[in-house]
């Protein structure tokens, strides 16, 4: 039987009636991020920030299917389930907000790396401490967002215990820049492009899959 959490996350579900004014200036945002950035990868040639901030949003629509799947093979709950307000809710665990900011994650991840890739930051690599920088604070979001009850966690192992928060950060969101720096570091324009949607071929078919054929509802 689902949860209580989980019964309101799938109330609501994709209605476009719930879709609030604010979600206009935020798409807004988004766009002149991302066109400022493809200007710049036009002049320059260098299309990193546009890669890594695709990259970081197709690892979060992964994570966000199988989290979807999850709740439906348990019939109990996802790992995580934003149940609160929203002016959108896709998933039972992602909404239009968390869309957003994954939108523009990574393009922030990139911008904040140093343009020599070997320099280091108390003696780690700058690409690998920020990935552990930005992953450590999305976990400390995210443990915020769960005391104010607006992110649900329902399995013990996967919680506020020490075990628990190394999962989260690991599989939560580390992974996310992790794919970045694998983007970063291959040589030929060509396969990042393929690596990149790579991600988002992955995610469409698990959710067609799912939702299209199966008819499974998450």
């Amino acid at each position: 039987m689902p949860t209580s959490a989980s019964q309101m996350a799938l109330e609501n579900l994709r209605d476009l009636s719930t879709i609030k004014w604010y979600v206009i200036p935020l798409l807004a945002i988004v766009f002149y991020i991302y066109t400022s950035e493809i200007k710049k990868a036009r002049e320059s040639g260098n299309w990193n920030a546009v890669l890594c901030g695709l990259t970081v949003f197709g690892m979060d629509f992964i994570n966000e299917t199988w989290n979807g799947w999850v709740f439906h093979l348990t019939q109990r709950s996802a790992l995580w389930t934003a149940p609160g307000d929203t002016a959108l809710r896709t998933m039972v665990g992602w909404n239009i907000e968390i869309i957003f900011m994954f939108a523009i994650s990574g393009i922030i991840y990139y911008n904040t790396l140093s343009d020599d890739k070997k320099e280091k930051i108390l003696m780690i690599p700058n690409r690998w401490f920020w990935a552990i920088g930005y992953a450590a604070f999305c976990v400390f979001v995210e443990c915020l967002l769960n005391k104010g009850g607006h992110l649900v966690w329902e399995y013990p192992w996967w919680n506020l215990s020490f075990k628990g928060v190394w999962l989260i950060f690991l599989f939560g969101y580390f992974h996310f820049y992790v794919a970045c720096i694998i983007v970063l570091s291959l040589r030929s324009m060509k396969a990042r492009i393929i690596t990149v949607s790579s991600l988002y071929i992955i995610a469409i078919t698990a959710n067609i899959i799912a939702m299209g054929f199966l008819g499974w509802v998450y």
